[in-house]
C-alpha cells in the first residue's frame, strides 16, 4: 500500500494538462505501485496510446512485428478473468500466445474519449473508456512525458507515456 501512496503523492504534485495537448502517439510503460496488473501489459507487448485530433483514443496499442501497431478493444477482454489469471499474464507463455489472440481482440476504431475532468478537485485531461467503468487521469511530467492514473479498481494503476513520432 505504501507504493500506491507514494505514486499517488507524485501524481498529485504534477501539473494538469488539457486534452488537446495530448494529441499524438505516446509510448507507455507501467510504474510498479502494487497494482494487480503491474508488469502484465509490458509482457504482452503494450506499446502505448494514440490520442486523435477529434479527442477519440486508441487506448490500448500493442506491437505486432517491428513497425505495426494493433489497437485492442478492452471490452473484448474479460476483465475479471484477466485479473484472476494476472500471474500468467507476466509469464513467457502469455507473451508468446498473445499475438495469436490479438486478431480476436482488435478494436473497430477508437474505444475511449478525452475530456477535461477533475481529479482531487484539479481539472485536467482524463480518458473515459466507452462502456467501461474506467477513467484514466493525466498529469504532466514535462513537455514530452506524462503520468497516468487509471481508476476503476480498488488500487490505481500508474503509468508513464512519452510522446513519439508516428511509425
Amino acid at each position: 500500500m505504501r507504493e500506491q501512496q507514494t505514486a499517488l503523492e507524485i501524481f498529485r504534485s504534477l501539473q494538469p494538462l488539457e486534452p488537446r495537448e495530448m494529441v499524438g502517439l505516446w509510448r507507455g510503460r507501467g510504474i510498479p505501485a502494487g497494482h494487480r496488473v503491474d508488469g502484465v501489459l509490458e509482457n504482452l507487448g503494450w506499446f502505448g496510446k494514440r490520442f486523435r485530433p477529434d479527442l477519440r483514443v486508441d487506448a490500448l496499442l500493442f506491437c505486432s512485428g517491428e513497425r505495426r501497431l494493433i489497437a485492442i478493444d478492452p471490452a473484448r477482454i474479460l476483465l475479471r478473468l484477466a485479473l484472476r489469471f494476472r500471474k500468467i499474464g507476466r509469464m513467457r507463455v502469455a507473451r508468446n500466445l498473445f499475438p495469436y489472440l490479438q486478431c480476436g481482440l482488435r478494436a473497430n476504431g477508437p474505444v475511449a474519449s478525452l475530456k477535461s475532468m477533475p481529479f482531487d478537485g484539479v481539472a485536467g485531461a482524463a480518458m473515459l473508456y466507452d462502456g467501461q467503468p474506467i477513467v484514466v487521469y493525466f498529469r504532466r511530467i514535462h513537455e514530452q512525458r506524462i503520468m497516468g492514473a487509471m481508476s476503476g479498481d480498488e488500487r490505481i494503476y500508474f503509468f508513464q507515456l512519452a510522446r513519439v513520432d508516428e511509425p
